[in-house]
């Protein structure tokens, strides 16, 4: 199978490419990437004059919930709308039922995303047995089925003797450690932000504190083990400041963001709209201030949305009962260009933080467009304008606050292995 991407704009960080090319893919890989490649026998062409060509989007966050909680989302589904939302590698949390913290639970993932999903999806295991926190999972076992991290996301480590073990012991595998930074303790039935508004709602707060001092206790064991650590879905001014001083002092840290993060603030929840509702919660101006700038100067790797489906009847109920968290594949790639259109950073730093940066973390050989590679490929359009409609997406949930926001930037192809799985020219 052959095809041709004509006259698009190139756009590859790793490669540090930015010129209109043609991109031929053949038998799933990339073939040749040269100005004005002719078609030398009957081939599909795709013209895209006038659009971006990226390497394929690559999640490292997302909840995909088989096996155990299908009625929320399925590898079909999901993978269906990371499609859709231009990512072609996704990396799917082990909190699922049961959990994914052994060989048969993963060789079970990767069977139903190699027969029922349309992208690239990459376990992670659970770090302790049953998300316990109490005793290691089998990690080499999970290594081997096909785990590319391990993480009991959903839930903290909270005993720190258990957490440094796991810092040590991953580093045989050369596996990084996702971490879930929260104080249980001090977030103990808290469903937003500490502060003003919470006051105000009079709902219980979650301090700021609750992720520091975990953000501060695995960095300080990251620095103990020489163990490679990811902190997931920071939302504060206080974890950016630990983040950035560990990596002037050489520790192994890496960190993303979400979209949400980046856009809202605690003041959407005055309305007691559940789907404001995620852990962490939404914070300050002050916090989202600081995350930005955090993005400018490159303390913040990784873009990530946290893709959290949730059914209808777990967020239509009272704020204290609804479930936390929020869908994000469909929605983060236009979120992040409007920070681009909005000068907070560059096209090539938002590009790179979902794309080579994601790869890297993961050593995974996605994220970059060259010869020989994997034929992933995400094509945009930059100018087109669309209206956000929960109704259209693919996910099976539909907990999203961005109903109805207008938004730059859509995602017109997907391409994943050189086959088009998504086509904006055919969406339903």
């Amino acid at each position: 199978m052959m095809l041709l991407i004509k006259k698009g704009r190139v756009l590859d960080p790793a490669s540090k490419t930015d010129d209109t090319m043609d991109i031929l893919i053949k038998d799933g890989k990339i073939n040749s990437i040269e100005k004005n490649l002719l078609a030398k026998e009957k081939i599909e062409v795709i013209n895209a004059k006038g659009k971006l060509v990226v390497p394929g989007l690559i999640d490292v966050h997302t909840h995909l919930r088989e096996p155990g909680y299908e009625y929320k989302e399925t590898i079909k589904t999901g993978s269906e709308a990371a499609a859709a939302g231009g990512f072609t590698s996704i990396v799917c949390m082990p909190n699922t039922m049961p959990v994914n913290d052994n060989k048969s639970v993963t060789d079970f993932i990767v069977a139903q995303a190699r027969n029922k999903g349309i992208v690239n999806v990459y376990p992670v295991g659970a770090a302790t047995k049953g998300q316990k926190g109490e005793e290691l999972a089998e990690i080499g076992e999970l290594k081997e089925a096909g785990v590319v991290a391990v993480s009991d996301d959903g839930r903290p480590v909270m005993n720190s003797e258990v957490m440094r073990r796991i810092l040590e012991y991953t580093k045989m595998f050369n596996l990084p450690v996702i971490s879930h930074c929260e104080d249980l303790f001090l977030s103990a039935e808290g469903v937003m932000n500490e502060g003003y508004f919470s006051t105000l709602l009079g709902l219980k707060g979650i301090p700021e504190a609750a992720e520091e001092v975990m953000v501060a206790r695995d960095i300080a064991l990251a620095g103990l083990t020489k163990g490679k650590l990811h902190i997931a879905h920071i939302s504060t001014k206080g974890s950016l400041r630990y983040i950035k001083e560990a990596k002037e002092r050489g520790i192994d840290v890496t960190c993303e963001v979400t979209p949400h993060h980046l856009t809202l603030t605690e003041e959407y929840l005055k309305e007691y709209n559940t789907n404001y509702k995620m852990n962490p919660p939404l914070r300050t101006e002050e916090n989202r201030e600081a995350l930005l700038q955090g993005l400018r100067d490159g303390t913040i790797d990784i873009i990530a949305s946290d893709h959290a489906p949730h059914e209808i009847t777990s967020k239509e109920v009272e704020f204290d009962h609804a479930s936390f968290g929020i869908i994000g594949l469909e929605t983060t790639l236009p979120l992040t260009l409007r920070l681009v259109h909005e000068k907070v950073i560059s096209l090539k730093e938002a590009i790179a933080r979902l794309t080579i940066n994601p790869s890297r973390l993961l050593n995974l050989n996605k994220g970059s467009i060259g010869i020989g590679k994997d034929a992933d490929i995400t094509i945009i359009d930059l100018e087109k304008e669309e209206r956000i409609d929960i109704k259209k997406f693919r996910s099976k949930s539909k907990n999203s606050p961005f109903d109805g926001w207008r938004l730059k930037g859509v995602v017109e192809k997907t391409i994943v292995g050189g086959r088009i799985v998504f086509d904006r020219a055919e969406k339903g």
